[in-house]
């Protein structure tokens, strides 16, 4: 069984640690946990590991928010991943801070990086697993806040939520999206 995991972001040091970027940061904590590094290939960074004799792609597009599909049409390709194994992590506005949402499949919900996977793989039928950022702008600084960083209050809400979100994607690869959303949201 192979999976793709797929962490949205920016590249680009003025993108770390910004709201936007926290599936860069789930992608990088599950990588860890399965003690796999990630390097520099087509179209994102890409660390591989085992988990249970189960094969995990983990990606970073490199492709930009706005060309996410690319990026995850290349490797479920190279992969030969269906689009059931495939799970995608994703900031979210309109959950509270820290709050964790899987979905078997969705609307983009105005996301630009769910809006060009859907569009490049012509389906929503693919699991993504939502992080709340929560919504404390003032009207018209949505992009200033989703591009903004982290304050320490944040912070501390956000790190616990981080190693949540790895165990919710270890239980989406070995027990399948339905468990985990039965395990996980709540």
């Amino acid at each position: 069984m192979k999976y793709l995991i797929v962490g949205l972001g920016n590249i680009g040091d003025e993108y770390a640690d910004t709201r936007h970027n926290i599936g860069f940061i789930v992608a990088d904590a599950l990588a860890l946990s399965l003690k796999a590094g990630f390097s520099s290939d087509r179209h994102a960074s890409v660390a591989k590991g085992k988990l249970k004799g189960r094969s995990i792609t983990i990606i970073k597009p490199t492709t930009f928010m706005n060309l996410s599909g690319k990026a995850i049409r290349f490797w479920m390709n190279k992969e030969k991943i269906p689009p059931e194994n495939i799970l995608v992590i994703a900031d979210d506005l309109a959950l509270p801070l820290g709050t964790l949402r899987m979905r078997k499949r969705g609307s983009d919900g105005g996301h630009n990086g769910l809006i060009s996977i859907i569009e490049t793989l012509q389906t929503i039928d693919f699991s993504r697993l939502r992080v709340g950022i929560g919504n404390d702008f003032a009207k018209g600084y949505q992009v200033d806040y989703v591009l903004g960083r982290w304050t320490k209050e944040e912070e501390k809400v956000l790190i616990p939520r981080i190693e949540t979100a790895v165990e919710m994607i270890q239980s989406f690869v070995l027990q399948g999206v339905d468990r985990a959303m039965n395990l996980y949201n709540s």
